[in-house]
């Protein structure tokens, strides 16, 4: 792919603009360094534009108040055009992102399902009515667009995080400002594109839907706006922070998915080849840049020293390349930066006593030199309190702990700042119900490891974030809940004698 110089790469009112003072930023391929776009970067007047925008539009009322039927064919629309631009997409979310194709393939074809789910969900949703206990009063209660809603998302899953957010968004009737990550904005921009299209055929307003580029300081200005009503934020724990503390100024909704440090229990009972293969998946898919990822492996004791060392082995074996090549299996770290920031964890878990089992550098293969590439790497012998169990990595690093009962399994597992997701594997059925029942995390798989459907909510207990993502409670983050009284037949009530 020959590199992109598009200067007109953000979506204001309508318009496909520049940024006022003309900055851009390098976007690269994190396999080789190479170049791919140049892109406009935002300053604080584009932000401002971008939010009045989303302002006039929502406040014109004609989106808001548009039939569900209408708002849900634009999302209809716009997954059929992802289906149709499927390979498109695919290829900018690897070159962007790194990834496999596959996993790209699959992104597209989830980000699709999450469009047509909210699409049909927004027909459903006409509200309740309330049962007063009097034959003549009418009581409703009914779902409203929140305004207008800041939509910050996270580099590892560009495509899918925005769709997660958008179309519930749009659904509601809202206007949106969305902010992607500086370093994988490809997609995103792809799919405004698209959007922007079928919103105009649609007749929505200019400025239903925004797109500003630029750094996390970007997402601070969205954070502390008063003309945003809601900010949706995912990525990590302390920029989380400071988007809760911009956003307190004005009492705007928040919603936060901040990531975690998730369990995967193994009782002796489990299959020991399923486990394992699992195992590898949930720690090291895309290189471990999963919010949810199985970052901390908890083994029965009885079970350890078989399924490390079979752990360890296939960890080995895992072949690293570019996304674009059928054998490669992961790929490299988003950034230079960020591969420093996991070795530096590396270096302070060795120095607490984990003991590494495989990994734990650079691979020297030919033609890997020139990408972030990190070999999977597995830490034995890790405790609780050590800080590569308890921080999050965000990278291709497994910890092994050990347990002898069910209940110190419960309690290892239950004892991080997060309660994103996690596992449990047993051949037990009542056991494996009473653990997910105990388990402080907002998703728990049994005898599986990262499935999800957008019908089912998505988010985290604790430190993990505030609101959900997908499902109806999805569709609930961006909506406010009004009660309407109707008094059928009002006559005086005499309640004050003059």
């Amino acid at each position: 792919m020959r590199p992109i110089s598009n200067p007109n790469s953000m979506l204001i009112s309508g318009s496909w603009a520049t940024a006022r003072d003309g900055g851009e930023r390098r976007v690269v391929n994190p396999y080789d360094a190479s170049l791919l776009a140049t892109v406009a970067e935002a300053s604080a007047t584009d932000v401002e534009s971008a939010v009045r925008a989303a302002r006039a539009a929502f406040d014109e009322g004609s989106w808001a108040a548009a039939p569900t039927v209408r708002r849900a064919g634009v999302l209809t629309a716009t997954a059929d055009a992802l289906q149709q631009h499927r390979e498109e997409l695919a290829l900018l979310e690897t070159l962007d992102t790194g990834k496999t194709l596959a996993e790209s393939r699959m992104d597209v074809d989830d980000a699709t399902a999450v469009l047509r789910y909210y699409a049909a969900l927004a027909t459903t949703d006409a509200g309740r009515t309330v049962d007063t206990g009097r034959p003549d009063a009418v009581s409703r209660v009914v779902h409203e667009p929140v305004g207008v809603c800041a939509l910050i998302t996270p580099w590892n899953y560009p495509l899918l995080q925005i769709c997660w957010k958008v179309a519930p968004a749009l659904a509601a009737g809202n206007a949106v400002v969305a902010k992607p990550s500086e370093l994988t904005p490809l997609t995103t921009i792809r799919l405004f594109e698209l959007l922007q299209e079928r919103l105009a055929e649609a007749g929505a307003p200019d400025g239903t839907a925004n797109l500003v580029l630029g750094p996390g300081a970007v997402g601070a200005v969205l954070a502390e706006h008063p003309m945003v009503d809601l900010v949706s934020f995912t990525g990590g724990l302390a920029s989380g922070r400071s988007v809760m503390r911009a956003a307190a100024a004005t009492v705007k909704r928040v919603a936060l998915e901040l990531g975690g440090k998730n369990p995967n229990i193994v009782f002796a009972d489990a299959d020991l080849d399923t486990a394992v293969d699992f195992a590898l998946t949930a720690a090291f898919l895309h290189s471990g840049q999963v919010c949810s990822a199985g970052s901390r492996l908890l083994l029965h004791r009885s079970l350890h020293e078989e399924f490390t060392a079979e752990l360890a082995r296939r960890a080995d074996l895992i072949r690293l390349g570019s996304g674009l090549a059928k054998e490669t299996e992961t790929g490299p770290l988003i950034s230079a930066e960020h591969r420093v920031k996991v070795e530096s964890h590396l270096a302070v878990a060795l120095a607490e006593g984990a003991v590494l089992r495989a990994g734990g550098g650079r691979p020297t293969e030919l033609g890997l030199q020139d990408g972030y590439f990190l070999r999977p790497t597995v830490l034995d012998g890790c405790r609780a309190e050590m800080a590569v169990v308890r921080e999050e990595i965000f990278g291709p690093v497994l910890t092994v702990e050990t347990f002898e009962e069910e209940d110190e399994a419960v309690a290892l597992a239950n004892d991080t700042p997060y309660g994103l997701a996690g596992a449990v594997w047993t051949q037990d059925a009542g056991r494996g119900e009473r653990v997910a029942a105990r388990l402080r995390l907002g998703t728990v798989w049994i005898n599986d490891y990262h499935p999800y459907v957008p019908q089912a909510e998505w988010g985290g207990f604790k430190q993990s974030g505030t609101g959900r993502e997908l499902g109806p409670s999805g569709l609930r983050e961006y909506q406010e809940t009004k009660h309407i009284w109707r008094t059928v037949s009002p006559a005086p009530q005499r309640w004050f004698a003059g």
